[in-house]
């Protein structure tokens, strides 16, 4: 078999971005969320970005409507029976994750891949919430989507070869680089990433200031400073991701406590409209 048909449930940040690339690329897209509310917004995302490209000339007007053409919206998980490759992009939540693949794994016929877009949980565990771990795996991507080329392919010791050939085989067929990682906590990514992060949080906990510091850190050559990209990874996803390499790890994956108090105040980041900076309905940043 080969992938045709997607689901993607989710539709924020990276759900939204996946269901794009995936119907740019040609496949037939179905993106599901809890509310028809949500499901609009995350749509409206989709459209939003694919505008941005069409205004700069990187998107054609046929290429703009025959992304939207394939994609579709369900506010019930059910609709995505018929998908041959189904990836799970919800919050970092075990029990909502529970739910998710539970009542994908009833819906689904036998044949059909989950996935988890999880940064941080265990894909063993959550495989473990249906009846196929070995048509099973996480797909990792990161955000923005649409420009971020890498994907991490997460194989547990059950996910069956012919699994990870399918969902390696799509991720190319959308542009993506293909890192094949373990089912370790923080996979290969976050487990580099967040000791740097981590540092410039107890940096900012000093008083380091924030613009002067990210701007130091894109003249050594950095694309990003740290705090821009904590505020793109989202917040409360660094502090999931934070927590989890701390238990797993100790000592060595402190967990700054700046995230806890910066997401307890609705801080979240580019999602949120501002964490260590501020940002319009648009993304665009403004001035913290």
């Amino acid at each position: 078999m080969a992938i045709q048909k997607v689901g993607v449930v989710g539709c924020g940040l990276m759900g939204s971005g996946i269901a794009q690339v995936s119907a740019q690329a040609g496949f037939s897209t179905t993106v599901s969320e809890v509310s028809r509310e949500a499901l609009e917004k995350g749509m409206g995302a989709i459209r939003g970005f694919l505008q941005g490209g069409l205004d700069k000339g990187k998107v054609t007007a046929q290429d703009m409507e025959a992304t939207l053409a394939r994609l579709s919206g369900t506010t019930r998980l059910e609709d995505l029976a018929a998908c041959d490759l189904v990836i799970e992009a919800t919050t970092e939540n075990i029990a909502l994750k529970q739910t998710v693949f539970s009542t994908l794994d009833r819906a689904c016929g036998p044949a059909t891949v989950l996935a988890s877009n999880t940064s941080s949980l265990s894909i063993t565990e959550l495989s473990t919430f249906t009846q196929r771990p070995d048509r099973f795996l996480g797909l990792h991507f990161f955000n923005p989507v649409p420009l971020m080329k890498l994907v991490e392919v997460v194989r547990t010791l059950a996910t069956s070869d012919e699994t990870y050939r399918l969902a390696a085989d799509w991720c190319r067929a959308i542009g993506k680089t293909v890192v094949t990682v373990g089912d370790t906590p923080g996979f290969v990514v976050n487990r580099l990433l967040m000791p740097y992060l981590g540092e410039a949080l107890l940096l900012f906990e000093e008083g380091a200031p924030v613009e002067a510091t990210d701007a130091e850190i894109r003249a050594f050559g950095m694309p990003v400073g740290p705090f821009e990209l904590l505020d793109r990874v989202g917040l409360d996803v660094a502090h999931h991701v934070s927590k989890v390499l701390l238990a797993a790890f100790g000592e060595r994956f402190p967990a700054p406590g700046a995230l806890e108090n910066l997401t307890s105040a609705g801080r979240l980041g580019v999602k949120g409209g501002g964490g260590f900076y501020r940002y319009g309905p648009d993304g665009a940043r403004r001035r913290a």
